[in-house]
C-alpha cells in the first residue's frame, strides 16, 4: 500500500525524471544524504534496475579515520494529496443441458494518499568532492566484496523528499459476488414433470485499511552512481546518463545497445555481465516452452494464480523478485520466504507441485528448474507492462487468452 502510494506520487510529479520511489517504510531511516544505495541491474534487458538502501554511508566505505560530514540544504517542495481508484466488473453466463449457471462479480478499489506538505533535502556535491578528494575506497570492506561478486553498482543519495508532519495512506476495497444456479429436469421418466431448483448467493467483502506515516518519512530520493577502480580510486558520476560500477578484470562490452540498461559511459558501452544466450539469439519463445510443456492442470493453476497477482503491482514485483532470487539459488524452500504474500506464494507453489518436482527438491536442484526460470522470464516481462494492461490481463479468462493467441499467431 505504501509502495503504491509513493509510486503514484513519482508517476504524477516526475514520470521521466531521476526520482526513485521508496517501496518500504522501514527503508526510510537509511536514506540519508550521502547514504549508500545498491543499484541491482536485472537479468533481462527490458527490466528496470532495482534499488536497495544499505546501512552504510560513503564515509564508512573510505580508507582513513576522518569522518565525512555531508553538507545538506533544505527547502520546501510541494503539497500532495492524491486519490486513485479502479472499478472492475465481470459476468459469466453459461448453460449446459439442464444446468444454467450465472456468475457476476464487481469490485471497487480506492487508494487515498495525503502526504501533505513535503520538503526536499539535497546533498552539497561540491563540498563532498572537496572533502573526499584523494580518499580511496576500502576494497576489503565487506559490502564491496559482496557487490563485486554480483557486479552491482554503488550509489550515494543525492536528494530526498520527506514528509513534514504525520500523514496517512488509506485503501478501501469493496467486492461483491453473486452466484445463481438453475437446474431443470424436464420429461422425467417420460412423464410431463418439471423440477426446477434455484439457488442464489450474494457475497460482499469490504476492507478499509489506513496507514499512518510519521513526520520525516522519506517517500522518494535520487542518487549519484560511483565508478570504482580496482585500486580503490573512485569517481562520482555527475553527468546525466553516466553510470557507475566496479572495474572488472575482463569487462564484457555489449554490441547491441538493447542489452545496455542505462546507455553509455564516457562514450563507451557500459561493462556488464555477458547476457544469457537466450537474449543473444532472440529465443524467448523457446525459453517459455517449459511452461507450455507442463501438465494442463499445473499450467492452468499457475496461470490462474498469476492472474490474481496481476491485480496488485506490489505483489507482482514481489513475485518477480522471489522468482529471480530462487532461480539463482542452488536449493529452494518456499516455506522460508516468510514475507511472501499469499498470491505470489501460491503462484510459486503451483510450479513446484508439478509431478516429478519432489525429487528435484530433495536433491536441492530447484534453482535449475526449467519451468521456474521460464516463469521468471514471463513475470519479468509482465512487470514492465502498464497498470491498465495488467488490469485487463487480470480480468481475462485463460480460454480467451488462448483463443486470442491462436487468432493473432
Amino acid at each position: 500500500m505504501f509502495s503504491k502510494a509513493t509510486a503514484n506520487f513519482i508517476h504524477q510529479i516526475d514520470p521521466e525524471g531521476s526520482l526513485i520511489h521508496v517501496s518500504r517504510v522501514n527503508d526510510s531511516h537509511k536514506l540519508t544524504p550521502m547514504a549508500l544505495v545498491v543499484k541491482r541491474n536485472r537479468i533481462w534487458f527490458w527490466q528496470t534496475p532495482k534499488y536497495q538502501p544499505t546501512d552504510f554511508t560513503l564515509s564508512d566505505l573510505l580508507q582513513g579515520d576522518e569522518v565525512l560530514i555531508p553538507g545538506v540544504t533544505e527547502k520546501d517542495f510541494l503539497s500532495y494529496d492524491g486519490s486513485f481508484g479502479d472499478a472492475l466488473s465481470t459476468e459469466l453466463d453459461t448453460e449446459a443441458g439442464p444446468l444454467h449457471v450465472k456468475l457476476k462479480g464487481q469490485g471497487i478499489s480506492k487508494l487515498q494518499s495525503s502526504f501533505g506538505k513535503l520538503k526536499k533535502e539535497e546533498l552539497d556535491v561540491k563540498k563532498l568532492l572537496h572533502d573526499s578528494d584523494n580518499r580511496l575506497v576500502n576494497m576489503d570492506h565487506v559490502l564491496v566484496q559482496q557487490l563485486q561478486k554480483r557486479a552491482d553498482v554503488l550509489a550515494v543519495v543525492k536528494e530526498r523528499i520527506l514528509t513534514t508532519k504525520s500523514c496517512s495512506v488509506t485503501q478501501t476495497k469493496k467486492e461483491q459476488c453473486m452466484l445463481q444456479g438453475v437446474l431443470g429436469l424436464v420429461g422425467l421418466l417420460g412423464k410431463s414433470v418439471k423440477v426446477c431448483v434455484k439457488d442464489s448467493n450474494n457475497i460482499e467483502l469490504d476492507s478499509d485499511v489506513s496507514l499512518e506515516i510519521p513526520s520525516g518519512t522519506v517517500i522518494a530520493y535520487s542518487i549519484l552512481e560511483l565508478e570504482i577502480k580496482k585500486n580503490g580510486e573512485y569517481d562520482i558520476c555527475l553527468q546525466p546518463g553516466t553510470i557507475g560500477g566496479f572495474e572488472a578484470d575482463t569487462p564484457f562490452l555489449c554490441e547491441d545497445s538493447l542489452h545496455v540498461v542505462d546507455g553509455e559511459r564516457n562514450g563507451h558501452k557500459a561493462p556488464m555481465k555477458a547476457p544469457p544466450i537466450n537474449l543473444q539469439n532472440g529465443s524467448q519463445e523457446m525459453d517459455l516452452l517449459p511452461l507450455a510443456e507442463l501438465p494442463q492442470s499445473t499450467r492452468r493453476a499457475f496461470i490462474e494464480k498469476l492472474r490474481k497477482t496481476l491485480r496488485d503491482r506490489a505483489d507482482l514485483s514481489y513475485l518477480q523478485g522471489v522468482l529471480e532470487e530462487l532461480c539463482s539459488r542452488e536449493t529452494l524452500d518456499v516455506d522460508k520466504e516468510e514475507g511472501l504474500p499469499e498470491s505470489p506464494r501460491a503462484s510459486v507453489s503451483a510450479l513446484l507441485e508439478q509431478p516429478g518436482s519432489d525429487s528435484d527438491t530433495e536433491n536441492g536442484q530447484c534453482g535449475n528448474s526449467a519451468p521456474l526460470k521460464a516463469a521468471c522470464l514471463l513475470v519479468s516481462a509482465m512487470e514492465e507492462l502498464p497498470d491498465e494492461t495488467l488490469r485487463l490481463l487480470s480480468e481475462s479468462h485463460p480460454d480467451f487468452l488462448e483463443a486470442f493467441d491462436t487468432l493473432v499467431s
